[in-house]
């Protein structure tokens, strides 16, 4: 009876248990840990990928446009996220190189404790991106599922980016 009882107490643990497909690896300029999600294709009206990737330093956001054809991004490119409800947004600029191969990166520091607007990302559903480059505005809408597994992914990278630390 009593091992019973202590099954029924840690069963909650388990089941909040997060399935992260992450992958570590060495960065290939300073040769520290890296961990990744690789990219994860999100399919829209526009098709585009994103990868998160942690280092001790930072967690970056990496999106590639490939459903949008020559989409060029400078560094007064930006990204706005609407959360949930549609009032809530954020914006972010682009902190990687001028292309017009649709590539978009953002970054945030890594730290012990996860910066405000990281959290938000993690535990909001966001609704929308949408990508304002020097071409014009692309609009990324997700749905439900894609929503979730956005949010899913946001929260691996955060927890497994404090190991590095």
């Amino acid at each position: 009876m009593k091992h019973l009882f202590l099954l029924c107490f840690f069963l909650p643990l388990f089941a909040a248990a997060q399935d992260c497909n992450l992958t570590r690896e060495k960065d290939q300029f300073s040769q520290e840990p890296k961990i990744t999600t690789g990219f994860i294709p999100f399919k829209t009206l526009k098709r585009f990928s994103l990868s998160l990737d942690a280092t001790k330093k930072e967690i970056d956001f990496f999106f590639n446009l490939t459903g949008v054809p020559d989409q060029c991004f400078d560094d007064q490119s930006t990204a706005v996220f609407t959360f949930e409800g549609g009032r809530l947004k954020a914006t972010f600029k682009n902190t990687g190189s001028v292309n017009c191969q649709g590539l978009f990166h953002t970054n945030f520091k890594n730290l012990a404790v996860t910066p405000s607007m990281l959290q938000r990302l993690a535990t909001k559903k966001t609704l929308s991106i949408k990508m304002i480059g020097t071409r014009g505005e692309v609009d990324l809408v997700l749905n439900e599922q894609q929503q979730e597994q956005l949010m899913k992914a946001i929260n691996c990278i955060i927890t497994e980016a404090k190991t590095l630390l």
